[in-house]
């Protein structure tokens, strides 16, 4: 049968015109090797369509010249690229933060009393002394000062010490689940709170706080406790509540302004100047 086709084709091709007769051989070749299935079907509508010489020549060199990649593993070489650039960025801002806080004063003198209790000045000194100059045994009791600072201070927010399972690559192997955890949690949510009628506890509470404010977990948990305390005083998960203390917090922010020397240039250019405004005149 396949024969056959195979004569039925060189006998059409024969009476085909000179420029078909090379996109034909083309084809045919494709069509007697191991081609795909795809373009056997243009083969074989090149057979059927002999005319539409142009649009044989398209197809022909679109499949020729198209990149055979496969699309998973572009797919997984971009999430790998992304995951290990968002290591690196993050650590980049975990650094900047930790060099940071060894700045500020609160956090130094306690980093140094704590380094001077365990030793850790004494010893820097003595293997230095001798051996290293004095920039580099600053350098090394900079260093241990930074080190206490990360295993004292709790970094939280944007600049927290980056975790591996936070990575995309992890966040997608993860996600199922992610997905059975929240089904549990909502669970028993509405188990607990909207059937069974159960009081809020505090972490309830924050979690309903965080919504209405409409802010990340991360961004909630930046916060200072002082702040999060007053949301719990004053009751914020409550809706009503919250906005009052919404309206409270847009009047001191009106309020500020007015008294922003900036904010008042601001709003005297914009009442006798005017926003810009583009204008079409006819000559």
């Amino acid at each position: 049968m396949i024969g056959r086709k195979s004569e039925n084709s060189r006998i059409r091709l024969h009476f085909a015109r000179p420029h078909e007769k090379n996109i034909g051989k083309v084809f045919e070749v494709l069509h007697e090797g191991p081609a795909d299935e795809e373009t056997r079907k243009d083969y074989d509508y090149m057979l059927d369509h002999p005319e539409e010489y142009y649009s044989h020549y398209y197809h022909y060199y679109r499949r020729r010249l198209a990149p055979r990649v496969d699309v998973r593993l572009v797919i997984l070489v971009s999430v790998c690229a992304i995951s290990v650039f968002q290591f690196f960025s993050w650590w980049n801002s975990y650094d900047k933060a930790i060099n940071y806080l060894a700045t500020v004063p609160k956090y130094r003198i306690q980093a140094m009393e704590i380094a001077k209790e365990q030793g850790l000045l004494r010893k820097a000194k003595e293997k230095g002394r001798n051996k290293k100059s004095k920039e580099e045994i600053r350098d090394e009791e900079e260093n241990i000062i930074k080190n206490i600072i990360k295993s004292k201070v709790d970094i939280k927010g944007g600049y927290q010490k980056p975790q591996i399972r936070d990575l995309l690559l992890f966040q997608i192997l993860l996600a199922p689940v992610h997905l059975c955890s929240y089904i549990v949690w909502y669970c028993r949510w509405v188990y607990n709170f909207n059937i069974k009628g159960k009081e809020y506890g505090e972490e309830e509470r924050l979690y309903l706080i965080r919504k209405s404010m409409k802010m990340s977990k991360s961004q909630f948990d930046s916060l200072e406790d002082h702040q999060k305390e007053t949301f719990l005083k004053r009751e914020l998960w409550i809706k009503e509540n919250y906005e009052v203390y919404k309206q409270e917090q847009e009047e001191e922010l009106k309020q500020k302004l007015a008294n922003n020397p900036r904010w008042k240039r601001y709003r005297r250019w914009m009442r006798n100047e005017g926003p810009g405004r583009l204008t079409f005149v006819d000559d």
